[in-house]
């Protein structure tokens, strides 16, 4: 529940800001899956080259060739799912040019992105090494637009059959004895798009033709996610739910907040404080969106067995000047953390549908978690937050009443394009759940840039007598963390909260997230 007062979005809002917030301990029902907090690394740009991968033989640090400052720092960040190799890559990707001895695969063009020429020297064993050492599930994204059934089916059994079979024959000849588990596989990227340009009614038959001979080996579950739609397309929705049905596990979405359409989408550095309101704005605009793919797929699969997976999203401004075109460089502000912060809290009001998300990218391309130069390394304000949520992995999402103010963003309506709905932008978003020991955690956003907010948290039914937590903060919305000065934006400790007779308060600095643990 939002209300409050509605100010124009060109006026700044009064320095006497405050808000109210319940919690609704007792009517948790839904598990925040971990998923939810997934990663993307596609061939693009200096994402798996550069970025995750150096080989054995370079002078950068490395663990078998995967960075070794990269490594420690996605471990930390308890990664859960990382799709892999694309993207728009996925669709000219062949696998086979990457297994074997490294120097004997071919080269390729990286046709979408920039014209790179690429070696193949990571490829299925190393992209399956490495979501093993950090844990996590692999999510192959499969060749559907330049690739056969065949081709996908026997990369299937080269991953997970344990038998005698020829395709794990030849992953033991390359050194891999014991197959790997692969649950979760895509079977092509926005085919409406660079995947194929295809309608989704041919796209619904291919993608039955092609999972049919996709097998579960030897114990290994495949659960199989159909190219799903791009933003605002809910006929692509509907046709694939009336034609494809149970045959699929999961569908995707993808959105991106994005300043344009055409043309320049913005500095990822340089913008005002309407520029920022906006993006929060768009960013939050994805609730209208999941709600209403979600209600397209109600219709048809009432049980809800069927799930959506928002395998891309992030934001995405004008590449860095001076990087190579056409590698998605860019840099990562506060700005783009909050937009993951507020994504996150609408994330998990609908995960009895949503299963999983994915942001784009893991390094150095769009909204990454870090960024890599030579043998440099910097955590990004994302990756902060990032950190700061993965307290709510797997925890009970706890309903909250909010009443805050609000800002309207009806004047900025030229600058929204394609949008359904009149915008508005609480000033205070918020997530909390409970995980399994029974530890309640809160995570709050002050989105005004110039105010604090004296917010006040009602705790009905909560035994807890103090707050813990760290803040993330900056100077400016601008900050960003550099190869000069990587620690310009990191969470610090938060001391301002009370606890006082079930009644939290806390005062949070304008432009800041917390993440609070009850105790």
């Amino acid at each position: 529940m939002l209300s409050g007062l509605l100010v124009a979005a060109s006026l700044t809002l009064s320095a006497q800001n405050s808000a109210t917030i319940t919690l609704k301990a007792d009517e948790g029902k839904e598990i925040i899956p971990k998923e939810i907090y997934g990663q993307f690394a596609e061939h693009l740009g200096s994402c798996i080259y550069g970025g995750l991968w150096v080989g054995p033989d370079s002078d950068i640090p490395n663990i078998d060739g995967y960075r070794t400052d990269v490594f420690n720092a996605l471990k930390a960040l308890k990664i859960p799912v990382l799709r892999w190799p694309g993207g728009c890559f996925a669709d000219e990707y062949h696998w086979m040019d990457g297994i074997g001895p490294r120097e004997n695969r071919p080269k390729m063009v990286n046709n979408n992105w920039g014209g790179t020429i690429e070696d193949n020297s990571f490829g299925t064993h190393e992209f399956l090494n490495l979501c093993e050492m950090l844990g996590c599930e692999p999510y192959i994204s499969g060749n559907v637009g330049s690739g056969s059934v065949e081709e996908m089916a026997k990369w299937v059994e080269y991953m997970t059959s344990e038998g005698d079979s020829p395709m794990a024959r030849l992953r033991r000849q390359n050194g891999r004895d014991k197959a790997w588990k692969v649950k979760y596989l895509g079977v092509g990227n926005e085919s409406w798009g660079c995947g194929g340009s295809m309608r989704p009614e041919y796209y619904s038959d291919l993608y039955r033709r092609y999972q049919t001979y996709c097998r579960n080996y030897d114990g290994n579950r495949l659960f199989k996610i159909a190219s799903g739609a791009s933003d605002y397309d809910y006929n692509w929705t509907k046709v694939l739910m009336e034609r494809v049905g149970h045959s699929m596990h999961g569908l995707s979405l993808h959105y991106y907040t994005v300043s344009g359409w055409s043309g320049s989408k913005g500095a990822a550095t340089q913008f005002d404080n309407d520029d920022f309101y906006w993006t929060m704005g768009k960013c939050r605009e994805i609730e209208d969106v999941v709600k209403k793919h979600c209600a397209i797929m109600d219709q048809y699969d009432k049980e809800k067995r069927i799930a959506l997976m928002l395998d891309e999203w992030g934001t995405w401004w004008d590449e860095e000047p001076g990087t190579v075109r056409g590698h998605l460089y860019q840099q990562n502000t506060l700005r783009d953390a909050f937009v993951a912060s507020l994504t996150f809290d609408i994330f998990h009001k609908y995960t009895d549908r949503l299963k999983m998300a994915n942001i784009a990218q893991i390094v150095n391309v769009l909204q990454s978690m870090i960024l890599t130069k030579d043998e440099k390394m910097v955590l990004t304000p994302t990756y902060h937050v990032f950190k700061m949520y993965n307290v709510h992995q797997d925890a009970t999402h706890l309903p909250l009443d909010i009443d805050c103010r609000v800002m309207n963003l009806e004047g900025q309506r030229n600058r929204m394009h394609r949008s359904e709905t009149l915008r508005t932008l609480p000033m205070v978003s918020a997530t909390a759940s409970k995980d399994k020991e029974g530890k309640i955690h809160l995570s709050i956003s002050n989105v005004d840039v110039e105010n604090a907010q004296e917010i006040t948290i009602h705790l009905p039914g909560v035994k807890a007598t103090k707050a813990v937590g760290e803040i993330l903060t900056s100077k400016n919305i601008t900050d960003f963390n550099s190869f000069e000065n990587p620690d310009n934006v990191k969470p610090v400790p938060f001391k301002e909260a009370k606890i006082k007779k079930g009644v939290l308060t806390i005062k949070l600095p304008a432009k800041s997230i917390v993440t609070l643990e009850l105790l």
